[in-house]
């Protein structure tokens, strides 16, 4: 496999990472409004326009902030440092700015229910098409892993063989995706619980994944995503200590 790989599209030479990218956003939403359609929203329509807002808009900071981050003085000796924070962007922080978009802009419009749970299986799905895209630029994008000698380790265009991370996170989404759902079957969950449940089990992956990942580290070995994994995480400590709170309580 040559890596990066790119598609022809009419007159159109772009990377398969450009499209997957477009891809997954576009399939995630519609897959977004088809849940709405088909399972209903404890939040009404004003209300989940202005969270829709309030997450893009955070997600987009999110992403673009800790991606610059990544490689502080990358970042502090760029040419154009508006540009360098642009064109780097990451998924963690991407749905931590998400969130405190959306939580922020829950109240400022007085919104007190959990909307979280409807835009569980749209992410991972429009992850999942993203991540495709990610593998697609082999170590022309900070997207793979430090040399191993494992069987499963690929050449990712360098010659070396390492660990193809893009991989192993969409298996980990695959797997978080069905232990949802088999919770969800099982138990009658709290109102965004499913939401908590996706976060605290991304987070707590990308902590341990970014280990086997090359990159800039602040101090004990951990990586400016990492850092926020753990503030993330910290942030859901109730949930992670008492995960009896996410199911509903039973009264005879």
């Amino acid at each position: 496999m040559q890596f990066p790989v790119y598609i022809n599209f009419l007159s159109l030479h772009l990377p398969l990472h450009a499209a997957t990218e477009t891809l997954g956003m576009f399939i995630g939403f519609r897959y977004f409004l088809y849940l709405r359609r088909k399972q209903g929203d404890y939040i009404n329509s004003n209300n989940r326009i202005w969270i829709i807002i309030g997450a893009i808009f955070g997600a987009l900071a999110g992403s673009r902030l800790l991606g610059a981050l990544e490689n502080p003085p990358a970042f502090f000796h760029a040419g154009n440092p508006l540009l360098y924070l642009y064109l780097n962007k990451t998924i963690v922080g991407g749905l931590l700015g998400g969130l405190i978009g959306v939580e922020l802009t829950k109240k400022v419009i007085g919104e007190k229910t959990s909307s979280g749970d409807l835009f569980v299986s749209p992410l991972i799905l429009a992850m999942i098409i993203g991540r495709i895209g990610c593998f697609s630029m082999g170590v022309y994008e900070e997207t793979y892993g430090i040399a191993t000698t494992l069987p499963w380790g690929l050449n990712l265009g360098d010659g070396v063989s390492r660990h193809p991370v893009a991989l192993y996170e969409i298996l980990f989404l695959v797997a978080l995706w069905a232990t949802i759902a088999f919770l969800q079957k099982s138990y009658s969950l709290e109102n965004g619980a499913r939401f908590k449940m996706f976060m605290i089990g991304y987070l707590a992956f990308r902590l341990l994944l970014d280990f086997i990942k090359p990159g800039y580290r602040y101090f004990a070995g951990l990586g400016s995503i990492q850092l926020a994994c753990l503030a993330g995480l910290i942030y859901y400590a109730p949930s992670i200590i008492f995960p009896s709170r996410l199911i509903k309580k039973q009264y005879a």
